[in-house]
């Protein structure tokens, strides 16, 4: 039996154990900034990643968000993940996890708690694992804030990171993705009743209907897919009174870096629209795009470990979500995205995970990471 046949042999036998795990997983809710909620994750993910790396975990604390390390002290390579979801405490018991026939459900199962399980599982198929380092973080899903510095750090250590966000739901692995930013818009008016002297009264809300119709015309120029989305938004107090303030929250995605600078200082530019109202931007460009070139050679080695698994169309996909492989990419390091579980509908309460290819997609990994490290080279020069 050749290397990908025992490998993907081996990861078959991980099958039940990685749905039970995932199970846990995802019971285990982990909602943007609830913190014994992340802290309760991180416990149960130290515990796993410590039994199968053979060394303990670094708990890494920021602002009291608990991120989870396992450096390696010549580290080849960076497999990277988070392990906050999107969904608030409580999602669970109304969605809890489901598995009928092939398909797995549940709160976080595609993003991205499957393909952590497949992380761990794939290096339980690696017989050495000392030059792998795995970083999983817990705000992600808000920016990635306090593990920004993290993921860099141990980006420019490594020679290649492999990121185990979701596959598309073809199984395609992520070549390419847009850069994001997001934006905080503030209105300050004057408050005034809305029944006896409205005209007194300066309008946030009003106000901020203007912008959302400004910001809508600084989508693409180029017909490159830059989009300016409006998200949340908050504004007044009672129903009777001129409300006086107002938040906006914009999501910008672009897929180079001229574009998401030109929406940058549109957005920096903009001003009011009623005369005694005032207008506060705050945010930035958070994530620059991460291209294709540096995925490219990756691509070529996952074909070739895809080909021996029997997976012979693995395709490069270009992703409109940003992930932390846009940070590490930007410093030119060597990135491949999408080697996580197949699934879909992420973020959305339909989310779900081809529980049948699990094993293929730890057999993937490992043999990618297997390769990776026994090169022992920078990616550029690996046959």
């Amino acid at each position: 039996m050749d290397r990908g046949h025992r490998l993907l042999d081996a990861a078959q036998r991980l099958r039940a154990d990685m749905l039970d795990r995932l199970g846990t997983l995802v019971a285990c809710e982990s909602a943007p900034g609830a913190l014994p909620h992340l802290r309760s994750c991180a416990g149960l993910l130290a515990r796993w990643g410590s039994q199968v790396l053979g060394r303990p975990a670094q708990r890494v604390v920021v602002d009291g968000l608990p991120h989870l390390l396992w450096p390696a002290e010549d580290q080849q390579v960076l497999l990277l993940g988070h392990f906050d979801t999107v969904f608030p405490v409580g999602t669970i018991r109304s969605r809890p996890f489901t598995v009928l026939g092939d398909i797995a459900t549940g709160p976080g199962v595609c993003d991205m708690k499957a393909g952590i399980v497949q992380m761990f599982a794939a290096l339980r198929l690696i017989e050495d694992t000392s030059r792998v380092g795995v970083l999983l973080t817990c705000d992600e899903e808000t920016g990635s804030v306090t593990s920004r510095p993290l993921i860099e750090r141990e980006a420019r250590r490594s020679s290649a990171v492999l990121v185990c966000e979701a596959a598309t739901p073809e199984g395609d692995v992520k070549v390419a993705r847009k850069g994001g930013s997001v934006y905080s818009l503030t209105v300050q008016g004057r408050a005034a009743h809305a029944g006896v002297e409205p005209h007194r009264g300066v309008n946030a809300t009003v106000e901020v209907a203007h912008q959302i119709l400004a910001l809508g015309a600084l989508g693409a120029t180029d017909g490159g897919g830059t989009s300016v989305t409006p998200t949340l938004l908050s504004a007044g107090t009672t129903t009777n009174t001129v409300p006086d303030r107002a938040h906006l929250a914009v999501d910008v995605r672009a897929w180079t870096r001229s574009e998401l600078e030109r929406v940058d200082d549109a957005i920096r530019a903009l001003v009011p629209f009623l005369s005694e109202a005032t207008l506060t931007v705050g945010g930035g460009i958070n994530r620059y795009p991460m291209s294709e070139e540096l995925a490219r050679p990756l691509l070529e080695l996952a074909r070739s470990t895809a080909r021996g698994l029997g997976i012979p169309d693995l395709g490069g996909a270009y992703a409109a979500g940003a992930s932390d492989g846009n940070f590490t990419a930007a410093l030119g390091v060597p990135t491949l995205d999408g080697l996580g579980a197949v699934g879909g509908g992420t973020h959305a309460s339909d989310e779900y995970v081809c529980v049948d290819r699990m094993p293929e997609r730890a057999a993937l990994l490992a043999g990618l990471v297997d390769t990776l490290c026994a090169q022992g080279r920078p990616i550029d020069e690996v046959p």
